[in-house]
């Protein structure tokens, strides 16, 4: 069984967790980390889990809202980090107490975590080398598309048949242009390595839209540049459902656990 929680979604933390159930064994992997230290343990113990619990993280790009407490919290837990040689080159490439802890994520090339197997893909994004990922349990996959400024051909080659989604929303354009943002800041959320728009999301949910993809939950939304309900509505739109039945993840609370 595969599933799927986010602990935090939106431009102030960005953390989902991944869980694989295969027999006797569970696998769990954090996509991102992007909270604080004690936030973090606190999220985890209301999904009722503790750091010993996780097996991997796995950074997706050097952004503070995705690395967060990252390399810190591996360090301390001894927990597996996974992310792009670029990233951790942006990072500074900080000391871990053991060098092993430490695994390269590359485009396209599978990861195995347990029972976990990550695919990751490059994203037109503005970090050193960003990527984001399709998980399996080997019977269903889970796809996760945030931080990218538009959808490519390649990213819709590794998310399609996926089962269930998490895809950014980031804003609604005409909110981010009346917004106080200064104009720099636009240009960059609105260009090609920014940002996605609800409008962006949509084209793709429907691009991906299959019989066998029953769960989608709207990812990453600003909490100045766009409201949930218009993101709801233009997922909706692409799934031909109502609006409610579209999940928008939250910063506070992230979202309940899914099943993929």
């Amino acid at each position: 069984m595969l599933r799927f929680r986010s602990l935090a979604s939106g431009s102030a933390g960005n953390a989902t967790l991944v869980e694989a159930a295969s027999g006797a064994t569970t696998t769990r992997v954090l996509i991102d980390c992007g909270l604080g230290a004690r936030q973090l343990t606190a999220r985890l113990a209301a999904a009722g889990l503790a750091p010993a619990d996780l097996h991997a993280i796995f950074i997706t790009h050097e952004h503070g809202d995705h690395v967060g407490c990252a390399p810190a919290f591996a360090a301390r837990h001894g927990i597996a980090l996974w992310t792009s040689p670029g990233t951790w080159q942006a990072l500074g490439q900080p000391a871990l107490p053991d060098a092993r802890l430490l695994h390269w994520a590359h485009d396209g090339a599978p990861c195995a975590v347990g029972d976990v197997l990550i695919t990751p893909f490059t994203v037109p994004h503005d970090a050193r080398q960003p990527l984001q990922l399709t998980c399996t349990d080997g019977a269903r996959r889970l796809g996760l598309l945030t931080d990218l400024g538009h959808v490519t051909p390649h990213a819709l080659r590794h998310m399609a048949g996926c089962a269930a989604l998490l895809l950014e929303c980031n804003h609604d354009p005409d909110l981010l242009a009346a917004s106080h943002y200064p104009p720099f800041l636009k240009r960059r959320i609105a260009g090609p390595h920014g940002h996605l728009s609800n409008a962006q999301a949509a084209a793709a949910l429907a691009a991906l839209r299959h019989d066998g993809l029953h769960t989608v939950a709207a990812a990453h939304l600003s909490e100045r540049n766009n409201r949930p309900a218009l993101a709801q509505a233009a997922l909706a739109g692409a799934l031909g459902c109502a609006p409610a039945d579209v999940l928008c993840l939250t910063p506070e609370a992230g979202g309940p656990w899914l099943s993929v």
